[in-house]
């Protein structure tokens, strides 16, 4: 008793310190483990942004425009401009789709949004249909719908922007949200604002359009207001150019409808605008490729930092174990405990019934179970069979292939057998290529099929070797049963006679299951004798 006492005293003086540090390395792990989500959610968050963005101000308005040309000059050409941009379209809406975190890591509000955009597509598949059925007469205008998926697309990744956690990261998406809807206002006045200045159906819609661009517009350029990046700074200084000015007014001419245009102001204007689109995609691309290449560095660095902590935490927790190996050791050599330890390691290895190959049971392993099932049965209650089979041919394939191909062979049919034989039936290696398998409640004719099954299995089989070849074997069964009586608890008599019949399937030429007659049990055997007297 005294020496329990002291072995948990040292134990506990031993342990409790490192007890501690493995919480506070389980506190530091989960810590880096969160900032790793959150760092690769980032990541992540980032580059949908910039592909919804872009889907938003490019791919969206490129398909309307091309629709509307078709609309109004129906053609060859026209058409397969307007199918271009419809697969163009639906190739970034799949690659965004893809990007996107599964459903469920998104919050309801997501969720919400991202259904809403899905309506919106939905509706631009409805309006394509419609536009192929001739459905939108010379002039008709599906803008509204193209717009509203726009909008719903710009929601979504404005949305996702306020999920970045890192600031620096953050910075860069918000200020290329600033951008992409600026760059979305310029594209949509600029369609709008061309129709306008050439007097051509520019109806009460397209006067709406030209205002929700402005509003875009503005509310792109007060974003960008609050940042001072060179990429910002370069945009505000580019718009305050007398020409951007001069386009800017002209705008506002339109929308008031005080403008009336003539053919000068229309080539100015629209060569000042398109200008502007390009140096805006120059400025999205660069933003773009900027955040691609924040967020790969941020990821880098999680995983540096998550690397860097587990490692020191397996250090620990080896540590951690060695020491209480070396304490529990000492503490077994004080206490003289080695050699309850060796009986103890005996009889682990006295108690080894696999065997390592096949993974089946070895013979001893397979006697102690046959001898438990046996037990469980009532008197003249259950039948008992035993089938016995081995490979044909096998040293053959030792020789020719060598012995790791047999090797491989064997596990194969035993996995072969044990996916074929019932559940509940005993397997064993019996011994080299020979197997064993030891069936309850099962007639011999039963034992029979199953064999059959089986043998039918492993003639079926094509192994693969490791040099690539597909090697087929075929097997010998021999059946034997008897009614399993509590006065014969043993098996051999079967072994034996499975074994006379496997002898005969071999002779027969092999790959067939031969039965053997029906073994008399212990009490049938007592009364021929007797008979035999009489």
């Amino acid at each position: 008793m005294k020496f329990k006492n002291i072995r948990r005293a040292v134990l506990a003086a031993i342990l409790l310190p490192f007890v501690f540090m493995i919480a506070e390395g389980v506190v530091l792990i989960r810590s880096s483990l969160m900032q790793y989500r959150t760092l690769e959610n980032d990541h992540v968050f980032a580059d949908v942004l910039a592909r919804g963005g872009s889907i938003a101000a490019n791919e969206i308005l490129a398909e309307l425009v091309a629709t509307r040309t078709y609309i109004n000059d129906p053609g060859d050409k026209t058409k397969a401009s307007m199918m271009e941009k419809r697969n163009a379209l639906d190739g970034e809406r799949a690659r965004f789709d893809a990007s996107l975190p599964s459903t469920e890591a998104l919050d309801p509000g997501l969720r919400s949004q991202l259904s809403n955009l899905r309506l919106a597509y939905s509706r631009i598949v409805a309006t394509r249909s419609a536009v192929d059925r001739g459905f939108y007469g010379k002039g008709g205008n599906p803008v509204h719908v193209y717009g509203q998926a726009g909008l719903k697309q710009f929601g979504l990744v404005d949305s996702l922007s306020s999920r970045i956690h890192d600031p620096v990261l953050m910075r860069k998406s918000n200020e290329l949200m600033g951008i992409l809807l600026t760059y979305y206002g310029e594209r949509l006045i600029g369609n709008l604002g061309q129709r306008y200045l050439d007097q051509a159906d520019f109806s009460p819609m397209s006067h709406e359009q030209l205002v929700q661009g402005a509003m875009m517009l503005g509310n792109g350029m007060d974003r960008l207001r609050f940042h001072s990046s060179p990429v910002v700074q370069g945009i505000l200084a580019y718009r305050t150019q007398p020409d951007e000015v001069w386009a800017d007014t002209f705008v506002q001419a339109m929308i008031s409808g005080a403008l009336r245009p003539d053919r000068a102001i229309r080539d100015k204007w629209i060569a000042i605008h398109n200008r502007r689109l390009d140096f805006l995609r120059q400025k999205i691309d660069a933003v773009t490729d900027d955040i691609h290449v924040t967020g790969q560095k941020l990821s880098m660095r999680s995983h540096i930092h998550m690397t860097i902590v587990l490692a020191l935490s397996s250090g620990l927790v080896l540590l951690v174990a060695l020491i209480a190996s070396l304490a529990v050791r000492g503490i077994r050599l004080v206490a003289r405990v080695t050699t309850e330890r060796e009986l103890l390691v005996n009889e682990l290895r006295d108690a080894a019934q696999t065997d390592l190959l096949t993974g089946l049971y070895n013979r001893r392993g397979f006697e102690a179970a046959a001898s438990a099932l046996l037990m469980q049965a009532e008197y003249g209650s259950r039948w008992i069979s035993v089938v016995l089979f081995d490979l044909d041919h096998f040293k053959k394939i030792n020789d020719v292939h060598g012995h790791d191909a047999g090797d491989l062979v064997l596990k194969q049919v035993a996995r072969i057998a044990r996916e074929n034989f019932r559940s509940f039936d005993l397997l064993v290696r019996h011994g080299g290529e020979e197997f064993m398998a030891l069936l309850p409640d099962s007639t011999p004719e039963e034992a029979a099929k199953i064999a059959e099954r089986v043998r039918l299995a492993i003639e079926a089989a094509h192994i693969a070797l490791p040099s690539g070849e597909l090697l087929r074997v075929t097997a010998s069964f021999g059946c034997a049963g008897r009614a399993n009586a509590v006065s014969n608890r043993n098996y051999d008599d079967l072994a034996k006679r499975a074994d006379l019949a496997l002898y005969a399937a071999k002779a027969s030429g092999r790959n067939c299951v031969v039965a053997g007659p029906l073994v008399p049990d212990a009490e049938e055997q007592e009364e021929r004798r007797k008979g035999q007297k009489l």
